[in-house]
């Protein structure tokens, strides 16, 4: 498990519900009716996203090595 920053802000009051970005995963957005639904909604997006920049990367460089990086 990773944890991530997001920022959920709430819709026009015409409009209602929720919004959200992820500060690590820049095009992350979510989006729900309550704060839960839309966090979940963000964290499909973070989870397709990181997966998609995996695939991508991999197809660039099949022999790139994928290590952990722990910053304090």
């Amino acid at each position: 498990m990773k944890q991530f920053t997001a920022f959920v802000h709430e819709g026009e009051p015409d409009e209602g519900g929720f919004w959200a970005t992820c500060l690590e995963v820049p095009g992350a957005n979510g989006q729900g009716e309550t704060r839960e639904e839309c966090l979940a909604d963000l964290g499909e997006a973070v989870k397709l996203l990181l997966e998609l920049n995996r695939e991508e990367v991999r197809a660039a460089d099949p022999n790139a090595q994928e290590l952990e990086l722990c910053v304090a």
